[in-house]
């Protein structure tokens, strides 16, 4: 980000829901909007020429979908963060996304207030997601779970120090920086060493995909 600005970049197939969600955000001081796309496979251009710091990211498109787009950015060296819009009818799909690396997701009748903070909350790397949610989506997947995904996930913790692993059940809690640390008894920025750590050994992108793996495993 420049000067604090949060450049965004609004993808989605619906012209009036790019209209209203642009002219939101152009009301805010600190928000910028630097291109709008209708469908995924326009996503990839407009990121490298309008170097997007957040990307609102719907998810049904007719030529390359939200999902399949949010998979090729976040393979990109230093991507934006992404935000996925939903309507909450694929939840399924929803967590593919968020184990692809999208920060978050929101619904499209979500107030303007709290997009903007989602957006602002993006920008920071802060996962946006309403506890209730998460776990419809974590009960989703354990219902077709057949027990590979719970120990595929427990051999990936298996890495982490126990330490490291105290640290990312308390990020599948839900749990700040700060709370982690009070309740760990270490400084903010050992809390921030350890975060670091957990995503270079699991090779993940953010707290998200973190608290996801947790569930998996059991752990929560």
């Amino acid at each position: 980000m420049t000067d604090e600005v949060v450049n965004v970049l609004i993808v989605d197939d619906d012209a009036l829901v790019r209209a209203g969600l642009s002219m939101m955000l152009a009301g805010v001081p600190d928000l910028r909007i630097v291109g709008e796309a209708a469908d995924g496979a326009d996503v990839p251009a407009l990121v490298e020429s309008a170097e997007p710091d957040v990307v609102l990211m719907d998810i049904r498109m007719p030529k390359v979908d939200g999902l399949a787009a949010t998979e090729a950015l976040r393979r990109r060296p230093d991507p934006p963060e992404i935000v996925i819009l939903t309507t909450f009818d694929t939840d399924d799909h929803v967590l593919r996304a968020l184990r692809a690396g999208a920060t978050g997701f929101l619904l499209k009748d979500t107030p303007p207030a709290d997009i903007v903070a989602a957006v602002r909350r993006a920008a920071a790397g802060e996962p946006i997601l309403s506890p209730s949610v998460t776990r419809q989506l974590i009960a989703h997947v354990a219902d077709g779970d057949d027990g590979s995904r719970l120990r595929q996930a427990a051999a990936q913790l298996a890495e982490l120090s126990d330490r490291e692993r105290e640290v990312a059940v308390a990020i599948a809690h839900g749990k700040s920086n700060a709370e982690i640390s009070a309740e760990l008894y270490m400084s903010i920025a050992t809390v921030k060493a350890h975060v670091s750590r957990v995503l270079t050994k699991l090779g993940l992108n953010n707290r998200v995909q973190i608290a996801l793996l947790v569930h998996d495993a059991g752990l929560v």
